[in-house]
């Protein structure tokens, strides 16, 4: 048994609604702006057009929502050093499990602790630019920034895991096999590693059968559903929760120092 504490249909609508003329009057003067932002935040798992899908996005309450992201952070590592099979591994298998599985991780933590957040349009000249010209292609760092069709991608996640309404349990359990992932690259200990997750993994589906006996798709159900967090980027979730405080610190050798503290 693994004990616990191991563990668019349209086509830019609003486009052809206004003549070229009112759409940039309305950006010059502010209010073209506001409305995207309350649409982003109104209705934020409907569907947009492509072209909104790429707008470059920041948190629209930066200081309470990285706060909030950071306590999520500073637990999610606590676990993990909690686990005493953790523990046992040596130094580059714990860095290599957790900067692989961060992220995945996080996404978690957000959804166990029901945190929403909201976003806002990055004011730049790149909308007046695509709205007017079409969206040219993107530059280096343009391409890296968060968009709106990640955040809509994050969002859709959090919103699988509430739908599951999983225990704390399953919490646990899960965390603990999305950790010890035997294909991580240059794992050390891949043998050990290995035998954990299919501990966690057999400690979960025990659980669940206690918990949901009626439910004989919920043990596969919950392990698809992780499966997806692999296409939320670290990128996305680094600079979206995390720049804002640490600015161009590397995350992971922030996560490195926060497992030797």
């Amino acid at each position: 048994m693994f004990p616990l504490e191991e563990i668019t249909r349209h086509s830019c609508s609003g486009y052809r609604d206004h003549p070229p003329h009112t759409i940039l009057y309305n950006i010059l003067s502010g209010t073209e702006s506001r409305y995207l932002i309350d649409k982003l935040n109104r209705n934020a798992t409907a569907h947009s057009c492509h072209c909104e899908q790429r707008w470059t996005v920041c948190l629209k309450d930066p200081k309470v929502t990285c706060q909030v992201a950071s306590s999520v952070l500073v637990k999610t590592v606590c676990f993990v050093r909690s686990l005493p099979s953790f523990n046992q591994l040596p130094s580059g298998d714990q860095s290599s499990l957790l900067r692989h599985s961060w992220v995945s991780l996080f996404v978690l933590g957000l959804a166990q602790k029901k945190i929403v957040f909201e976003v806002t349009v990055v004011p730049n000249t790149s909308i007046l630019r695509k709205i007017l010209l079409g969206p040219p292609g993107l530059t280096g760092n343009e391409a890296d920034l968060p968009t709106l069709a990640g955040v809509h991608n994050l969002r859709a996640c959090l919103h699988t895991l509430w739908n599951l309404d999983l225990s704390p349990v399953e919490y646990a359990y899960l965390k603990g096999a999305l950790l010890f992932n035997p294909a991580v690259r240059g794992l050390s200990t891949l043998l050990f590693i290995e035998d954990v997750q299919e501990k966690a993994q057999r400690a979960l589906q025990e659980v669940i059968h206690i918990l949901h006996p009626e439910d004989a798709a919920r043990f596969s159900h919950i392990l698809l559903v992780a499966s997806t967090f692999q296409t939320v980027s670290h990128s996305l979730v680094t600079k979206l929760f995390f720049k804002p405080l640490i600015g161009n610190t590397n995350m992971s050798h922030l996560l490195t120092e926060m497992l030797s503290v």
